[in-house]
C-alpha cells in the first residue's frame, strides 16, 4: 500500500513506511479519506532487538506508532515507523494533522524522538530542566525510600 510493506494486527491493517516514506504515506492516506489522527506514540524496543518485523522492514530501537481513522469509511489504519537510536528523528505530521502537536511533544519529552519541522518541540510533561527521557528502557527509575512509623510487622 503506497509502496510500503503491510501486515495485519488482529484484523487491523498496519502500514510499515520507512522514515523517508512516512510523510508521503500519511499524505496519501489523508487523500484516501483517513482524515483523523487518533493517536501518535512511540515504543522503545531496547530489550527486544530481534523482534519479528515484516519482510523488508529492519527493526530499530524506536518505533513511532500512528493510528489514523476514516470517519466516512469507518476504517482504521496503523502506521509503524522504525526510528534508529543513532538518528532519533522523524518528520512532524503537524502540517497534515495539526492535532498531533501535543502528541509529538509528549513523545519527544518521554522518548527523546525529535520531530523535525514541529512548531514548538518543547517538553510538555516534564519540567524544562529535566534530564533524560523517562520512557526510555535505559532510563534510571530511581527510588524514594519509604519510612514507616511503628512496628507494622508485630502481631498480637
Amino acid at each position: 500500500m503506497h509502496g510500503c510493506p503491510l501486515s495485519d494486527s488482529r484484523g487491523q491493517t498496519v502500514l510499515h513506511p520507512s522514515r523517508d516514506q512516512y510523510l508521503g504515506a500519511v499524505r496519501a492516506l489523508l487523500d484516501d479519506g483517513y482524515e483523523m489522527c487518533v493517536d501518535l506514540t512511540a515504543t522503545d524496543y531496547l530489550l527486544m532487538p530481534d523482534r519479528a518485523t515484516p519482510d523488508g522492514v529492519v527493526a530499530e530501537r524506536f518505533e513511532v506508532v500512528v493510528n489514523l481513522l476514516s470517519l466516512t469509511a469507518r476504517q482504521r489504519i496503523r502506521l509503524r515507523v522504525q526510528v534508529p537510536a543513532d538518528d532519533c528523528s522523524i518528520e512532524s505530521l503537524f502540517d497534515l494533522h495539526p492535532g498531533t502537536e501535543a502528541m509529538e511533544r509528549e513523545v519527544f519529552d518521554m522518548f527523546g524522538i525529535i520531530f523535525t519541522n514541529h512548531p514548538d518541540l518543547t517538553r510538555i510533561l516534564m519540567p524544562e530542566d529535566w534530564e533524560g527521557h523517562p520512557l526510555r528502557k535505559d532510563y534510571d527509575r530511581g527510588a524514594i525510600p519509604v519510612q514507616f512509623s511503628g512496628d507494622f510487622g508485630a502481631r498480637s
